[in-house]
C-alpha cells in the first residue's frame, strides 16, 4: 500500500518550486550506505513503494532498509479536454518533494556489493538521477 499522510490541514496544496540544495537529510544517518538525489523533483508514493519492494527483494531479509522521504504533498489533476473553470482537480497522488542532495534510501547490515546492487535497482525506478553514498567516519 502506498504511503500517504494520516490527516492534513488542507486537502489540496499549491504546486510550488524546488529551489536550492538540501540542507537537512543530506547525509547517511541510519545505515551504512545510501542513495542520494542529484537533481530536484517529485517522487510519488507508488514509486517509493516500488523502490522499497525491489530493495527488500534484493537484500532478501539480510539487511535493514530505511526510507528517508515521505510523500506529504498532494498532486491534483483535471481530466483531459475539460473546459476552463470548475475549480481545482481532485487529488491524483501523493508525492515527496526532493531537493538535490537529499538521501532517499539507506541500507544497513549488508556488504557494499549487495548494497550497490540493491540501490542501483532502486535508482533505476526513480525519476531523479541518484548516486551511491557511504556513511562518513565520525571522530
Amino acid at each position: 500500500m502506498a504511503m500517504m499522510p494520516k490527516r492534513v490541514k488542507y486537502r489540496k496544496s499549491q504546486k510550488g518550486r524546488v529551489k536550492g540544495n538540501a540542507t537537512r537529510g543530506n547525509y547517511v544517518a541510519f545505515g551504512e550506505f545510501g542513495l542520494q538525489a542529484l537533481e530536484p523533483g517529485r517522487i510519488s508514493a507508488q514509486t517509493i513503494e516500488a523502490g522499497r519492494v525491489v530493495a527488500s527483494q534484493t537484500v532478501k531479509g539480510g539487511g535493514k532498509l530505511y526510507i528517508r522521504i515521505f510523500p506529504h504533498k498532494s498532486v491534483t489533476s483535471i481530466p483531459a479536454e475539460t473546459r476552463m473553470g470548475k475549480g481545482k482537480g481532485e487529488i491524483e497522488y501523493w508525492a515527496a518533494v526532493v531537493k538535490p542532495g537529499t538521501v532517499l534510501f539507506e541500507i544497513a547490515g549488508v556488504s557494499e556489493e549487495a548494497a550497490r546492487a540493491a540501490l542501483a535497482r532502486v535508482a533505476h525506478k526513480l525519476p531523479v538521477h541518484c548516486r551511491f553514498v557511504t556513511r562518513r567516519p565520525t571522530i
